[in-house]
């Protein structure tokens, strides 16, 4: 297996996110909850015409987060490209700033992205991604990973994407274990991890409903991958790196009544720390109560009546009625 030193083994790694892990959301995270090992930008959609410069790269990755060594240790760039897109001149100014880590979007099932052969299409297109990872690979000297599924339309070509990918020289694979063409329905069959694992010598990441502690430790268990990327359940839990440090090291069962408790007080950490970062980059209060309100969608899924809770949440019309249903929590 390779040396890769981006993050140590059995690291968490907090996914990109479109329209959510932008610079001001990862700050606050890096605050609040610092026990996340590694944090992804959203992808950056590689143009296919237009200028590309530092300015471009530097608005997305967050020059905050550029300007702290610590944060940027801990925050990786992910792009999503094609063919025909000008990656060359994107990671090229990626090197020029010594980038420590590069991902490529290999997952993203949008059918728009997929139409212009971006995203998971390219897991049914091995001469275009092929083209795609050299160009990648011949010009940035940093980690370089991918985020891929399983496949696109089906699985038939799982393992010899997988062979392709690592012959290219990408350093470790984050696989959801779902195809395209299954969204975030059912259940991520873990088995794909489990055989991606024994494919490959490079290091392999989990990814696909990973919801609890408990989870955690079955997905360690179960397909002896390298480490673990949390999605939907990162916004579900955003302290679940927390919990689990601490499950490990209390080495005891977390009781779900202390959870539900526990959740309360987190929330209000987390709406704070969002709140503060935000208004820092001058965002109005409309822009940010839309965001809470997005986020609102995965939070409260543990309470009996959850519902009428998220609902209230979601009615909101200012920012003060927003932090007042917070403060009626229990």
């Amino acid at each position: 297996m390779q040396n890769f030193d981006v993050f140590p083994k059995k690291s968490l790694l907090f996914a990109p996110m479109e329209g959510i892990t932008d610079e001001p959301y990862r700050i606050a995270l890096l605050k609040t909850f610092p026990e996340w090992d590694q944090f992804f930008t959203d992808f950056l959609r590689v143009p296919t015409v237009g200028k590309v410069n530092e300015k471009l790269i530097m608005d997305h990755y967050g020059p905050k987060i550029f300007a702290n060594p610590h944060w940027r240790k801990k925050n990786s760039f992910q792009i999503l490209t094609t063919p025909r897109a000008q990656t060359q001149a994107v990671v090229e100014v990626l090197e020029s700033l010594k980038m420590d880590h590069l991902d490529l979007n290999l997952g993203c099932p949008s059918k728009k992205v997929n139409s212009h052969h971006g995203g998971a299409y390219l897991l049914s297109d091995h001469k275009g991604l092929a083209q795609v990872l050299k160009t990648i690979r011949s010009n940035f000297t940093g980690h370089f990973t991918v985020k891929m599924r399983v496949g696109y339309r089906d699985d038939n070509n799982f393992l010899e994407t997988l062979k392709l990918i690592e012959d290219a020289g990408v350093e470790a694979i984050t696989l959801h274990a779902r195809t395209r063409d299954q969204l975030y329905k059912g259940f991520a069959d873990w088995d794909y991890i489990s055989k991606a694992v024994n494919s490959v010598s490079i290091p392999l990441i989990g990814n696909g409903d990973v919801w609890i502690v408990e989870d955690i430790e079955k997905i360690f268990e179960h397909t002896k991958c390298h480490s673990v990327m949390f999605g939907r359940s990162a916004l579900k839990t955003p302290w679940l790196a927390k919990l689990y440090k601490e499950y490990i090291d209390k080495s005891a069962h977390i009781d779900e009544t202390y959870l539900l408790f526990q959740r309360k007080n987190y929330l209000d950490e987390y709406f704070n720390a969002l709140l503060s970062e935000y208004r820092e980059f001058g965002w109005f209060e409309n822009l940010i109560l839309k965001r809470f309100k997005s986020f609102s969608r995965n939070l409260f899924d543990d309470y009996d009546n959850f519902e009428t809770i998220r609902g209230n949440f979601l009615r909101s019309e200012s920012l003060g009625e927003f932090f007042d249903h917070l403060g009626a929590l229990k």
